[in-house]
């Protein structure tokens, strides 16, 4: 098993309002989708570009780890997203040639996602995040 195609890029924003107007006339589109996740203090904003995504990740409270990610690095990349097939089995795979997963269970994220992330620290400084889709229920 190996990791599928780039799901999506993160990008830490200050202000989610702000950057969504850049990015929608950077694009030439909207947004099609603005989430809030409470369990990680962040509300998200998606974009298509073709059959790229991006997803902008703004703090919803102070103690949210994109704030900590904002006081430290400034706006700007915050992670990578693979598409995988069988979350449980990738991070089983992952764990067991040495990464760190952050997420193990895998835990609910935005966009319809199952989520797990690998540390930075065993990825070249990289913050990697697995998704798979849930189900439609």
């Amino acid at each position: 098993m190996a990791l599928g195609k780039i799901e999506h890029l993160g990008i830490a924003v200050k202000d989610l309002q702000a950057s969504e107007h850049l990015f929608q006339d950077l694009l030439g589109l909207p947004p099609y989708k603005r989430e809030k996740v409470d369990s990680e203090g962040v509300e998200t904003s998606f974009f298509m570009a073709g059959n790229n995504k991006i997803e902008l990740l703004s703090a919803s409270s102070p103690d949210s780890p994109i704030q900590k990610f904002l006081d430290k690095n400034g706006e700007g990349i915050h992670h990578v997203a693979f598409h995988v097939e069988d979350l449980f089995q990738e991070i089983e795979r992952l764990s067991a040639a040495g990464f760190t997963v952050l997420n193990n269970p895998p835990k609910q994220g935005a966009d319809g996602k199952l989520i797990a992330f690998l540390h930075p620290k065993g990825t070249g400084g990289v913050l990697i995040e697995l998704c798979q889709d849930l189900p439609n229920l």
